[in-house]
């Protein structure tokens, strides 16, 4: 499965949640094609109560879909959620963005697997599970401080916070009983504890080893101290200390010059994993560019605009884009090698601490120079460049420049060098598609992703030539030897392509070490299939196959979620194939559709970012219609867009676009090269033929609608 263990997120009161306001929510008309605009629409409408603020992986894809939609007071609800939760996002001092998971006993601001006690060569105390999250996240059991020593403090006893203490002079010190760790396993040490009268002391954690068996000021690392009854999570990074090497035998906590009668209680003292993902700053970085690019807050620029710089410098820097122009994760336990050594008579040794996740698809250990955190670190340079020139292009907005900002052409430059080196170095020959990644060894990683492909594409990653490439393999035009599916197989699900082409038993994080015991297709990373992440799929057939095939496909999905829908929904429709198993809600299976997979509400953009190609900017939007030759139009109604309600028509030649609310400020629209034609309309049906004036140097055309209902753009 994708998640280890799967949190609970139902859909839950889906017919309740939208019942006020279905009948406002966008519509798609197409004529002639009804009962499909129809099926998408619905599917639009039972995901979206879930395009809410998730975890900050979620930030990539879920705002469009919440934002857009102009459904009243629901439309304002979802608009302060993202604010708020963008807003609210934790960077820490170096520029991380948290994932926002739920906790566990593992990083804080990470994952919450693996933690120690699934690995080997850690160690761990845990004296209070207080606001600690249940089982399966944790230990099963509380530890007693026995053969614990103390130095200038005394015992209080144990609380509901955990084991108490007091200092009865400064120097004073917790010692836990010798237990050797392997540093390899525990990069990290995490301290949960609260603090009463510590003053300025300066806590810090101290080690000894075999051969310097004395604790010594030379193998410390300080931390921050706390002060009250919050249970502070200090995750000290022991990586970073060259001396943090080898085995470790003892570890001890020193409280500084506290003063006597400080009182510390130590919920618990343990190693830790390094579960951070490389993808939370791209994927911030988008999702605070959908909201702004959808809303024009400039309040909410301003508040941000400098924390997303940082995460971008985060990127460049932590992962070495800047100089080797791909992400390169080299993170303890990030390399991308596997953490489950399948030998050649069948045997397995499994290698505790390899193969840590890095993002959605955290079975998998995606790391070292990682093809999917490279490409969409290429779309938040790309959209991170925009913004940055939006700005300058508006000083009136008074959003703050600073040594934290980019120039937009280096950003713009820099996208390119990674397109280009990506391209490259991601690009597996023999089969004709991109590998996942290319692990510490050299090893590249080559499943058949379609997710990796189908990405690459609809991001505008992949060059034109290997963009045709992945097309054919996933038309089936071209089979890849050794592939466990081909051809028509690939679309078994109907609704979307598998995740992978290829049967993986050996490549996992090693606490994932059984996967030959579930049928292919079983799970959704080896041979299942997600839902949410067929936009791709349609986005990449339109970019590299134009808009008849990217509707067959289309089509055929909409038919399948119309029987879907006959049926009663995902579970009913499934409950009698035995061969198909659905994931979510706590148990594992094959088909992402549900539940915590939030992002099935992608699937319908496909609508507007796709045929209608509407794509909002921070002072207007773009438009590139691409109809099927079947379609005499495409609109879309209900589009919530700079505090406008908008209705856009599009036919070969014209697209009209239909206002609701006052602007006063111009409209910058970008449409597709070539001669266009601007007429302003008025609601009695008159129109006024205006004169095209284009913005130097992106072509865009000024409208200046104020006292219009619309205007309309022809070729």
């Amino acid at each position: 499965m994708r998640r280890l263990l799967c949190v609970a997120m139902a859909l839950m009161g889906v017919g309740t949640a939208m019942a006020s306001s279905s009948e406002q929510f966008p519509r798609f008309i197409v004529p002639g094609e009804e009962r499909r605009m129809d099926a998408l629409r619905d599917l639009y409408l039972l995901h979206y109560p879930g395009s809410g603020p998730q975890s900050t992986m979620w930030d990539e894809w879920l705002p469009s879909a919440a934002l857009w939609p102009a459904t009243g007071d629901q439309r304002e609800t979802f608009r302060a959620a993202w604010a708020n939760a963008l807003s609210g996002r934790i960077l820490d001092t170096d520029g991380y963005v948290a994932t926002h998971q739920h906790g566990s006993i593992a990083h804080p601001l990470g994952w919450p697997f693996p933690f120690w006690n699934q690995g080997a060569g850690g160690c761990g105390w845990h004296f209070s599970f207080k606001d600690t999250v249940g089982l399966p996240w944790r230990q099963d059991h509380l530890d007693k401080p026995e053969g614990w020593t103390l130095g200038n403090a005394v015992a209080v006893g144990m609380e509901d916070a955990g084991w108490a203490i007091e200092t009865t002079d400064s120097g004073a010190s917790v010692t836990p009983p010798q237990q050797p760790i392997d540093t390899f396993q525990a990069p990290f040490v995490q301290l949960r504890w609260t603090a009463h009268g510590l003053g300025r002391a300066q806590p810090c954690l101290e080690w000894a080893t075999k051969d310097r068996p004395a604790f010594g000021p030379d193998r410390r690392m300080y931390f921050p101290t706390t002060e009250g009854d919050v249970i502070a999570h200090a995750a000290l990074p022991m990586y970073r200390h060259p001396l943090w090497t080898g085995e470790v035998t003892r570890l001890r906590v020193l409280f500084g010059d506290a003063p006597a009668g400080a009182k510390v209680t130590i919920q618990a003292l343990f190693t830790q994993y390094d579960t951070r993902h490389n993808t939370n700053s791209q994927s911030f970085i988008n999702g605070c560019a959908a909201y702004f690019n959808w809303t024009r807050d400039l309040p909410f620029l301003r508040a941000n605009i400098q924390r997303m710089r940082q995460a971008l410098r985060y990127d460049l820097t932590e992962f070495h884009a800047l100089d080797r122009n791909v992400i390169v994760t080299d993170w303890v336990g990030h390399d991308g090698r596997t953490g489950l050594l399948v030998k050649r008579d069948g045997s397995k040794e499994i290698l505790p601490g390899h193969g840590v996740g890095n993002n959605y698809w955290d079975l998998l250990p995606f790391g070292n120079e990682d093809a999917y955190a490279t490409i969409h670190h290429y779309a938040a340079a790309v959209r991170m460049a925009a913004i940055e020139r939006d700005i300058r292009n508006h000083p009136e907005w008074n959003v703050p420049l600073g040594p934290l900002s980019f120039e937009p052409d280096m950003l713009v430059k820099h996208a390119a060098a990674v397109k280009a080196v990506g391209n490259k170095r991601f690009w597996n020959p023999r089969t004709g598609r991109f590998v996942a990644c290319v692990d510490a060894d050299g090893k590249a990683h080559d499943y058949g992703y379609t997710f990796v492909n189908c990405e690459a594409i609809a991001y505008g990653f992949a060059t034109s030539s290997h963009a045709r490439e992945v097309m054919r393999w996933l038309n089936g035009e071209r089979s890849v030897r050794g592939d466990t599916s081909r051809g028509a197989d690939i679309y078994r699900f109907r609704f979307g392509p598998r995740s992978s082409t290829l049967r993986n038993v050996g490549w996992y994080g090693w606490f994932w070490n059984g996967p030959e015991s579930i049928p292919w297709g079983g799970q959704v990373q080896d041979g299942g299939a997600v839902l949410g992440f067929s936009y791709h799929d349609v986005m990449a057939r339109l970019a590299v196959l134009g808009p008849d095939n990217a509707w067959k496909r289309l089509l055929q999905i909409a038919d399948w979620f119309s029987e879907v829908q006959q049926a009663g929904g995902y579970r009913e429709y499934y409950k009698d194939k035995p061969d198909v198993s659905l994931q979510g809600g706590g148990t594992a299976g094959g088909l992402g559709l549900d539940h915590e997979f939030h992002e099935s509400v992608l699937l319908p953009q496909v609508m507007l970012d796709g045929f209608l190609g509407f794509i909002p900017t921070g002072d207007g939007f773009r438009l590139n219609p691409r109809l099927p030759r079947d379609w005499p139009s495409l609109s879309v109604e209900g589009i919530d867009w700079h505090g406008l309600t908008l209705r856009v028509k599009a036919t070969p030649k014209v697209v009209d676009v239909w206002k609701e609310g006052t602007l006063d400020e111009p409209v910058f629209v970008c449409l597709p090269a070539g001669p266009w034609k601007m007429t302003y309309l008025a609601p009695n049906g008159l129109e006024e033929a205006a004169t095209v004036v284009r913005r130097k140097p992106d072509n865009a055309i000024q409208v200046d609608w104020q006292h219009h209902a619309g205007v309309r753009f022809e070729r």
